[in-house]
């Protein structure tokens, strides 16, 4: 299906409207995942004409997304990429699990922006970050969408080689991501150390139930149900 490609029209906007000289693309890959961590890509990427066939990587095929992460590592002015372990995110909840991941992505670049624009509605970032949400950003920004590229091949990647040790579950294939056969191996065998277990997928495990967790701390539930942060990380 044919799309429309990504621009730099938000990062002109930004740009002359806050001042801001360097402006970064943030998106997140493994939020809806059973195991693994929630990767977050932070990607500056100047003005300059985009590769050919950049958007979203739900939108490529994974041999795609592999050759264009090849080009984009070299293409972009910087990246950093960060991560919230399956622990922190059963302790913390994904809302401040995300804004963990991303404010480490952040910090991993050589520079620090002056804003960034985040893919979404939902401003998981918050202070002292100068945000600037946009609903479907990783398909209309280019610097989002050299995020959502990165940021989708490094954890597939992280996942296949941890798949090595746990054949059972092909995580080389569904990622961590509910599928028939990751579902099958959880009933034989259990969680492995790297799911998420606080969460509900673990109910329907009659015989490792009771090793579901329940969050660490009552306020990070609060504050995930309420969409706030509150977090010093």
């Amino acid at each position: 299906m044919p799309y429309e490609p990504p621009t730099h029209t938000v990062e002109r906007s930004l740009r002359a409207t806050t001042g801001a000289k360097i402006v970064a693309g943030i998106d997140e890959v493994g939020r809806g995942a059973w195991a693994g961590p929630v990767s977050v890509c932070a990607a500056v990427t100047g003005l300059r004409r985009p590769p050919d066939g950049l958007t979203d990587s739900k939108l490529l095929t994974p041999k795609r997304r592999t050759e264009l992460c090849d080009v984009l590592a070299d293409w972009v002015t910087s990246y950093g990429l960060g991560h919230s372990s399956p622990e922190e995110i059963d302790a913390l909840g994904m809302t401040a699990a995300l804004r963990l991941a991303a404010v480490r992505a952040l910090e991993a670049l050589p520079v620090r922006p002056d804003a960034v624009i985040l893919d979404g509605k939902h401003d998981y970032l918050g202070a002292p970050w100068r945000v600037r949400t946009v609903i479907k950003g990783d398909q209309s920004c280019i610097a989002v969408a050299a995020a959502s590229v990165i940021a989708k091949v490094r954890r597939d990647a992280m996942m296949a080689e941890l798949g090595l040790e746990y054949a059972d579950f092909d995580f080389a294939t569904n990622a961590g991501y509910p599928s028939p056969t990751h579902r099958t191996a959880l009933e034989e065998h259990g969680p492995t150390p790297y799911h998420r277990v606080s969460w509900s997928y673990m109910d329907a495990l009659p015989r490792w139930r009771h090793l579901k967790k329940v969050r660490v701390t009552p306020e990070a539930a609060a504050l995930e149900a309420g969409g706030q942060l509150g977090f010093d990380f």
